[in-house]
């Protein structure tokens, strides 16, 4: 056996060894915590039951390590447990992996071609003003990354994985989106940047496909170092006929201030013009997934990039403004021969050149305002910095093109939008997106051949500016939130840094191009839009869950200081459902009138029959659209559960000061004992039915019976009904008893703002009700037996009505009985039905209060509520 295979046993036993406790307790490994991210499996660990009963099972038996061995495990990850290996991917270290990529990207073709003309404008002082001003939002951004980055492990994705794992998928989606496109055009921004013509547009689009396999960075470096060297070499006579004059101070003096030329001439058009070439600090970033420790790469490689290319940025601008003049003709005739310098203009008439025409002009051709070619002319071979333009041209161009896909297939891969799952798939070790390599070539080739990049210049600054703000403000709100799960290694950050950084993106934003930042803004939102629409089912633990949790707790606590008041009053209910899919038309009733507006719980009372999965049944109030709790309680019986369940639900105010149950339908049917409500259970469809409640009620007629003043839920709960999208057609009607004026009626319900239709008298009626009829299957009839005594039959039978108890309550039977006549008089097509409950007496019998109910209630084919306040004050008509 070889030394490898020797390690991996030794290895594997070191993972299987039990701690200190117990022979089946495992010590601390890291592939038991795999199973933290959706569709992981971990390494299983022993149950706390299995721990529990370890002694009984292993008692008797020696603790060697097959107690353990014996412990289902799986292996998922180790080598020892997979067949042959395929070769590792390649993995890149923090200098060619990070550093390096993000520097080519940075050295983009505004160092060669557009510095010198933003010195001659901006001076010197502004442009070093300009640079570090471009420097501290990327390094602040840089300080973000670096923290998101090394909160965790990121994969593939780059910067539209850490802002969608840490905002969310609604704003993580439309970034990468976004973000994938403006890469795109960056391609063709860095290639048309040097191509200008229309033949070097089709030669360019040739060199974006060997950009794939061709990148340089030994070129950049020599070009720097010819550059250089050519600012120390004295200046020939034709170096000096463009305006190259060698180090002198008065040229540098000259340029230190602005010189604006132009409509565009301003400061921050040259800074606009400048920013597009910082945009390549995510190079690094957005290839996270082929790097060999993405937490420490990102950090170090981005920051010392940024450092590097600031230093390069500040020499060569300050170097050439120092060298060389502002205009120049480029003409060997405009020596001056002797010391005359009489009408001559400029600062070159000191250097003996008379540039005074073209100046006067304004035609002059060369000089540091009018020639991209600067850099060329003074360094010491100009081939060299031409090969540099094109060596960072096509480098930048290389190292969008690669981003793209990349962060393109990571967003194809969350399944956020429709249409884009064909580009997720990848090839080979290093699970390429060739698809999505593909589809970026066509965008950055279609803009390359035919689009007008001024513009698309513009949209990418504004893109990538929208990016980094997000990612600053990822940064900002998952510190603020004091989550747990925010612990990055980085510590070298600021919330307040971040927060600065997000707000200065979008402030130059609007600085460079407003109608861009617009454009960007629409789509954003848009897509936005879209997927908060959706809701994608997908889980990340955001930082925007943990700050709705923190506000949340904040506003309860901060509540419950706060004394209740009467006009603040809402019907916080709680639902006595079972569970929510059982009853569909409780949860809908209720849900109803408490959305948005107060709290719903549904209450489940588990008594023998197993519990269903809470997920499963929050998940189905989800796709019902309810917005409710779902809180189960186990207790000996219903009546006990409900005791505890109004006592222990909510918290602080958010507690439920209205109890909901449906009404046992079939009371008659069941066991005599069930009436006493120690059992409610009346199972049902378990799917998604639709109800009565969930269709348009049209103008249909609520139905209001306001027998007893309650304190006024029975008319609050109609009116919130009448706020909702289904029933504000509906017309309310109120009806009173002739014991109350329907004056004084008016008057009251028009001094609660309630906005009720009718206010109808009720007339007394017959009673033609077989009501004894319904309830003599529960009655003693004690009177009638002889040799047996009344105690002996309640003891038997207690739910039975003995004579006495029958004669009491006979005037109230008789009243229930009119009553229902009334309603089914006047309520047969009304949508809703609401009457006051009846105050159920302590002396009464639990079935003839079962029997008042049924009758009230029968015959109507519509629903019906039975609803009393508890005599304290829910309305009022005073403003204080």
């Amino acid at each position: 056996m070889d030394s490898s295979a020797l390690e991996r046993r030794g290895s594997r036993a070191e993972l299987r060894r039990s701690s200190l406790y117990s022979t089946l307790d495992l010590v601390p490994q890291l592939e038991h915590y795999a199973g933290t991210l959706p569709r992981k499996q971990a390494r299983s660990r022993p149950s706390l039951e299995a721990l529990r009963r370890a002694f009984e099972d292993v008692e008797g038996t020696s603790t060697t390590d097959s107690g353990v061995n014996s412990l289902p495990t799986t292996d998922n990850g180790n080598e020892e447990s997979q067949g042959p290996q395929e070769k590792a991917p390649t993995r890149f270290g923090w200098i060619i992996g990070v550093m390096v990529r993000c520097m080519l990207n940075i050295w983009g073709v505004i160092l060669f071609l557009r510095l010198s003309l933003i010195t001659s404008q901006a001076g010197i002082l502004l442009t070093w003003l300009i640079i570090l001003m471009s420097v501290i939002v990327t390094s602040v951004t840089a300080l973000s990354i670096s923290a998101i980055a090394t909160n965790g492990r990121v994969v593939s994705g780059g910067a539209y994985f850490m802002i969608s794992r840490s905002l969310g998928p609604e704003i993580g989606g439309p970034i990468g989106m976004v973000f994938s496109f403006a890469n795109a055009l960056a391609c063709a921004l860095n290639t048309v940047g040097f191509f200008s013509t229309d033949f070097f547009r089709f030669f360019g689009s040739y060199l974006c496909v060997n950009n794939l396999v061709w990148e340089s960075k030994v070129i950049l470096l020599i070009s720097f170092s010819n550059y250089i060297v050519g600012t120390f070499i004295p200046p020939t006579t034709e170096k000096q006929a463009v305006g190259i004059f060698g180090y002198r101070s008065d040229i540098f003096v000259e340029n230190l201030t602005p010189d604006w030329r132009g409509p565009d001439g301003s400061f921050f058009q040259m800074f606009a013009i400048f920013f597009p070439s910082a945009i390549g600090i995510l190079s690094g970033a957005n290839i996270s997934g082929d790097l060999k420790d993405p937490a420490t790469a990102i950090p170090k490689g981005t920051l010392m990039a940024i450092f590097w290319t600031t230093i390069s940025y500040l020499v060569i601008s300050v170097t050439v403004g120092a060298c060389v003049v502002r205009d120049a003709s480029g003409n060997l005739t405009n020596i001056l021969t002797g010391n005359i310098t009489d009408g001559c203009v400029g600062l070159a008439c000191k250097m003996g050149w008379n540039f005074t025409e073209c100046i006067q002009s304004k035609n002059c051709t060369y000089g540091l305002a009018n020639s991209s070619k600067v850099l060329g002319q003074v360094s010491g071979l100009s081939y060299l910095i031409t090969a540099g333009v094109f060596a960072a041209s096509l480098s930048s161009a290389l190292g969008f093109l690669v981003s793209a896909p990349k962060v393109f297939q990571c967003l194809c891969r969350d399944k956020i939008y429709p249409y884009i799952g064909f580009f997720a798939k990848g090839y080979g070790k290093n699970d390429e997106p060739l698809r999505a390599y593909l589809l970026c070539y066509v965008i950055a080739v279609a803009f390359i051949l035919i689009a007008e990049l001024n513009t698309i210049a513009a949209l990418i600054s504004n893109f990538f500016l929208c990016s980094y703000s997000l990612i600053n403000f990822s940064c900002f709100h998952a510190s603020i939130t004091n989550s747990p799960g925010w612990r990055p290694s980085f510590h070298y950050y600021s919330k307040w840094t971040a927060l600065f950084g997000a707000v200065i993106s979008v402030v130059l934003m609007f600085l460079f191009t407003w109608w861009a930042a617009l454009i960007t803004f629409c789509v954003i939102f848009f897509l936005f839009g879209y997927v908060n629409y959706n809701k994608p089912k997908v889980n990340w633990g955001s930082s925007v869950q943990a700050g709705t949790y923190n506000m949340a707790l904040s506003y309860s606590v901060s509540l419950s200081g706060v004394e209740d008041h009467v006009k603040n009053f809402r019907p916080q209910c709680l639902v006595l459902t079972g569970p929510p899919n059982q009853r569909p038309a409780l949860v809908d009733f209720v849900g109803s009138f408490t959305k948005h507006i107060s709290l719903m719980v549904c209450g489940d009372i588990i008594m023998t029959r197993p519990q269903d999965t809470t997920d499963g049944l929050v998940k189905w109030m989800n796709r019902r659209k309810v917005r409710s709790f779902y809180t189960p309680f186990t207790a000996d019986s219903l009546r006990a559960g409900a005791r505890h369940l109004l006592q222990a639900s909510g918290l602080g105010k958010l507690k439920p000061n209205t109890l909901v149950l449906g009404f046992k339908a079939n009371w008659r049917d069941s066991s005599p004992e069930t009436v006493r409500a120690d059992d409610i259970s009346d199972k049902g469809d378990s799917d998604q039915i639709k109800t009565v409640f969930q269709n348009d009620q049209g103008k249909k007629t609520i139905d209001v019976y306001w027998i007893a003043d309650d304190g006024g839920l029975t008319l609050l709960v109609p009116y919130l009904l009448t706020r909702r999208k289904r029933w504000h057609r509906s017309k309310v009607r109120v009806f009173i008893t002739l014991i109350v004026v329907s004056c004084r009626m008016i008057a009251l319900l028009k001094r609660f703002r309630l906005d009720f239709n009718d206010v109808i008298v009720m007339t007394d009626s017959e009673s033609l009700s077989r009501f004894v009829d319904s309830v003599a299957p529960f009655r003693l009839y004690d009177e009638q037996q002889e040799g047996v005594s009344v105690q002996e039959l309640r003891q038997s039978t207690p739910w039975k009505i003995s004579d006495k108890e029958f004669e009491a309550f006979k005037l109230k039977s008789e009243r229930k009985v009119r009553l229902n006549e009334i309603i089914r008089k006047n309520s047969q097509h009304a949508s809703l039905v609401l009457v006051s409950l009846p105050v159920p007496h302590s002396d009464c019998p639990s079935v003839l209060y079962m029997a008042w109910l049924d009758t009230l209630t029968c015959g109507l084919h519509c629903p019906v509520v039975l609803i009393r306040g508890n005599q304290q004050n829910v309305l009022t008509y005073y403003c204080q």
